[in-house]
């Protein structure tokens, strides 16, 4: 997107453009404006509240500069290419728009995503955080009925602000649609190219008319381990579509990981674009790869500014990668860019009033990331702002000398963990028969995820004891008898397994990031997860340990009513990082490393408060996985290693569930099995139960598991007899004796009035199972 006081063209004089992302959206600065200027165009922006439209597709958010947008030419990033006519019937979702049915399921697609609500986790890291996708079979047909991009482009036009439309690139928006159920295997949702591409050309010539000058693809696909076919489709499409260019500039942008070099010479062969986006942030081998050779006479757009973290960007190194490029693609073609859209971080650092000032000076928001990409900007044009730069190089000296960054006791022990598999000395088999002796529970025990329904009233006792309006003791009697009102009704409705309901917790990450060491939390810090759904997710600033016990206190309190086993409730090691701004000073796994260490002592003091049942949750444990498979079993390798840290010397008797949920397990369920957990309850009725399949195709486990038997995102309450048809189904693949029967997840976001029938209905359903299962003997 270009300022509205439009300045130079990009061919004009010299002059660096920018090329930054900001929510979902691209734009393009054209006039390299004094940081003074840009600072006063952000505050002005922050007295306004700008909105957002559903499903991402325009971002006017109040940023670093007054009416920046993404004008999203095909909607929620993938699913609203106009009208898509898949000869669907009954449960297909309506498209917007038009007449015509679209069958669409919602999938995760970031592994710095935080707070999932979707299941199917096909592809990671590309962004938006989440996108509707579509499914289409062999007789979809496509046509042009949405004209979001052209009416928004012209919305900001006649605003007097020039706008980039953002298109997803036709090849990513197939690879990223998936096959309607029912459609034969070999169907490739390539083979529609040919049909998807009129519309592209309708879109295309819509924006050219309407006075377009620059249009983006994105074509985040590109950093895939593609095929040769594939790749094949990337120039095929775009020769098609290169006659429509004409008159036009055409930017094709991938991130969020190098660019394979097979991938890299397909892109930049591409016939009629002006010029390639790369993220040269997490793409140290695509910049290797554009050193090597990039095309004369096309513009190179630089991501060297990271648009997926809150780090304040080290402008020397920067500016000396710039430098190196310039002499590659020539003074006039090179544009400074953020890594990706500035969507997966925080809008403005000036909202944080209350932050230590010395993190503070760590950081850099959405805004500040802005003023980062104007100043490199600058710097190449030989503006440099020696003040500017001063300043970042002290803040960099600072966090690298900061003894608030560094606990040596806390890296020495993490370094130890490395060359030992932290393994139970028992095999779960063994162990299983041992807390049996000692829990004694029924065949198909219940239990739930752990959280129970969050009240108005128990979110206005922790919001009034956070600003000191009650004191601890009012604060600790108020949480003390909505766990006792939990417990009670557990206890009536006759569940084997109880949890305390976990009143006293704002957020599974928050909790215990506000009670270990190294980590800081905004005020105003929110990202957005899917929808309207925001997020403000810890940043972890340094070596994580743990000062004090931080559940113990309430789950004695909750075991000490009832005699029934009650779970201790903990977020594991790899969810805490996945779902926190996370340290870029050292390897991911090295800070995973010290969170599990802190979880260790947290489960052997619940331990020695006499908890016999831990649940430590990991359910962004597929979030982070990387884009390649073929960099997926280093990664699954470090992060089932710090879940086994956190339990690898407790008794035989204390038995360690895990709960995962949002995602397709089947491709992992290797790991998932060497995570060595006792019990794991899983989500299973949200994804059609496709976690089954893993056993009926001959995957052993011996281990007690819970696949969801009904799903709690729904207010619809399952009757009895669906619950124990879902059970049957589960007992035809996997044995009586380790089988658990759970909701999908926990109940924090439902009402009472549908968590205790829907709970009524399952316990019957397991009693009932038990009966049949019983006299079949």
């Amino acid at each position: 997107m270009v300022d509205d006081a439009r300045g130079s063209d990009l061919q004009s004089g010299g002059l660096r453009s920018v090329l930054g992302t900001l929510r979902g959206g691209a734009w393009i600065w054209r006039e390299m404006s004094s940081r003074v200027r840009l600072e006063e165009r952000r505050r002005r922006c922050s007295e306004r509240s700008l909105g957002r439209v559903e499903g991402g597709a325009r971002g006017l958010v109040g940023g670093a500069c007054g009416g920046w947008a993404r004008w999203t030419g095909l909607g929620g990033f993938v699913s609203d290419l106009g009208e898509i006519r898949s000869g669907g019937g009954a449960g297909h979702a309506r498209q917007k728009g038009g007449g015509g049915v679209l069958r669409s399921c919602s999938v995760l697609l970031c592994s710095n995503n935080f707070r999932l609500f979707c299941t199917q986790a096909c592809v990671l890291d590309l962004h938006p955080s989440h996108f509707i996708v579509p499914e289409l079979s062999p007789d979809t047909a496509f046509s042009y009925s949405s004209h979001k991009a052209v009416t928004e482009y012209k919305e900001a036009k006649a605003l007097g602000v020039d706008t980039v439309p953002v298109l997803i690139g036709p090849v990513s928006y197939l690879l990223l649609s998936k096959p309607e159920k029912g459609a034969e295997k070999c169907f490739s949702t390539l083979s529609l190219l040919d049909k998807v591409l009129p519309v592209y050309k309708e879109v295309i010539a819509e924006l050219k008319a309407a006075g377009a000058s620059w249009i983006q693809f994105d074509e985040p696909t590109l950093v895939l381990d593609l095929e040769s076919d594939k790749l094949q489709a990337f120039t095929k499409a775009y020769s098609e579509l290169e006659s429509s260019f004409s008159g036009l500039n055409v930017l094709v942008v991938s991130y969020f990981a190098d660019v394979p070099a097979e991938a890299y010479k397909t892109l930049t062969g591409l016939n009629g674009i002006s010029g390639f986006g790369f993220d040269l942030v997490r793409g140290t081998k695509t910049l290797d790869l554009v050193k090597s050779g990039f095309p004369s006479g096309k513009y190179l757009f630089a991501g060297v500014v990271d648009g997926r973290n809150i780090w304040a960007n080290d402008l020397t190194v920067s500016l000396d990668t710039l430098n190196a490029l310039e002499a590659v693609v020539g003074k006039d073609k090179l544009v400074v860019s953020t890594s990706c859209s500035l969507m997966h971080t925080a809008v403005d650092l000036v909202n944080e009033t209350k932050l230590d000032d010395e993190i503070k000076s760590w950081l850099a928001f959405a805004a500040q990331k802005v003023v980062e990409v104007n100043a490199l900007a600058k710097a190449l044009a030989g503006q440099k702002d020696e003040a500017f730069f001063s300043a970042n190089a002290a803040a960099q000296a600072s966090r690298k000398s900061s003894p608030r960054v560094t606990n040596e006791e806390v890296q020495k022990a993490a370094a130890a963990l490395r060359g030992s598999d932290h393994r139970r000395a028992t095999n779960v088999s063994a162990r299983l028969d041992a807390q049996q002796k000692k829990l004694n529970l029924p065949i198909l025990p219940t239990t739930t995820i752990g959280s129970f329904p969050q009240t108005i009233e128990l979110r206005r006792v922790r919001r009034e004891y956070k600003a000191k309006k009650i004191s601890e003791e009012e604060y600790v009697k108020a949480i003390k008898e909505e766990i006792s009102k939990v417990v009670k009704l557990q206890e009536e409705l006759d569940i084997d397994v109880l949890v305390h309901g976990e009143p006293e917790r704002n957020d599974m990450v928050e909790y215990f990031g506000e009670q270990l060491s190294g980590f800081a939390f905004t005020a105003n810090g929110w990202v957005q997860s899917y929808g309207s759904r925001c997020v403000k997710p810890p940043i972890i600033y340094g070596d994580v340990s743990r000062p004090k016990a931080m559940t113990v206190f309430w789950s004695s309190m909750a075991q000490s009513m009832t005699s029934r086993p009650m779970k201790g409730m903990l977020t594991g090691p790899v969810t805490i990082l996945n779902w926190s701004f996370v340290r870029n000073d050292q390897p991911r796994f090295e800070t995973c490393y010290q969170i599990a260490l802190a979880i260790k002592k947290e489960v052997e003091d619940l331990e020695a408060a006499g908890i016999n049942v831990i649940q430590i949750d990991e359910a962004a444990l597929r979030e982070g996985l990387p884009l390649r498979k073929s960099e997926h079993a280093f990664y699954l390798d470090w992060a089932v290693h710090s879940f086994r840290i956190t339990n690898c010397e407790i008794k035989d008797t204390t038995q360690i569930h895990t709960h995962m949920c949002y995602s397709n397990f089947n491709d992992i369920i290797h790991s998932i099995i060497d995570m060595d957990a006792d019990v794991i309850t899983i989500e299973n009725s949200r994804s059609d139960e496709k976690l089954l399949s893993v056993f009926r195709e001959g995957v052993k486990y011996g281990a007690g598991i819970g696949p969801g038997v009904y799903d709690i995102h729904s207010p619809r309450i399952p009757s009895t007899e669906e619950i124990a048809d879902r059970i049957n189904k589960m007992l035809a693949v996997l044995e009586s004796n380790i089988l658990w029967v759970n909701p999908d997840c926990g109940l924090k976001t439902r009402k009472y009035a549908e968590v205790n029938p829907a709970l009524t209905n399952m316990v019957a359903a397991a009693k009932q199972l038990r009966k049949e299962l019983s006299s079949a003997k």
